[in-house]
């Protein structure tokens, strides 16, 4: 007989695969070792050296390559989505949802804001033949003193 929690991972993985082939995504042994770490019961921000370390501590033997890959066809598939912070910091955030976030400098986190308590007004119209898809917000943090 197997444990609740053999049962447990099995579910999660049949729902982790679902999600992929959903999404477009054919489920290779990397994108579930990954989509493993990234998508549990919360929302998590994570940079592609982040999640490497992760993949690492949990004996996955992924390159960082393969990691930035598969994150940025998580984004395309849209299961992540781009936070960049500036040019040399870009985060994968798994609440793909209406929201912003707060930018802890000192710490380098980010924290999520719901969507309805950034207010926007006087948004400049889009050039020709285009549309503004999404307005993102990130206010930047800094401890005081």
């Amino acid at each position: 007989m197997r444990s609740t929690g053999s049962r447990t991972a099995s579910a999660n993985k049949v729902d982790l695969t679902a999600r992929l082939r959903a999404a477009g995504l054919r489920p290779t042994r990397q994108r579930i070792a990954l989509g493993k770490l990234l998508f549990g019961p919360h929302d998590r921000h994570v940079t592609a050296e982040s999640l490497h370390q992760e993949a690492v501590k949990v004996g996955a033997h992924l390159s960082l390559a393969t990691v930035y890959n598969t994150l940025h066809q998580f984004t395309g598939a849209g299961l992540l989505r781009q936070v960049i912070v500036d040019g040399d910091k870009t985060y994968f955030d798994t609440n793909t949802g209406d929201h912003h976030h707060f930018y802890y400098e000192d710490e380098g986190l980010l924290a999520d804001i719901p969507g309805d308590h950034v207010t926007i007004d006087g948004l400049p119209r889009p050039p020709s033949g285009t549309e503004i898809e999404r307005v993102e917000v990130v206010v930047r943090l800094k401890a005081r003193g």
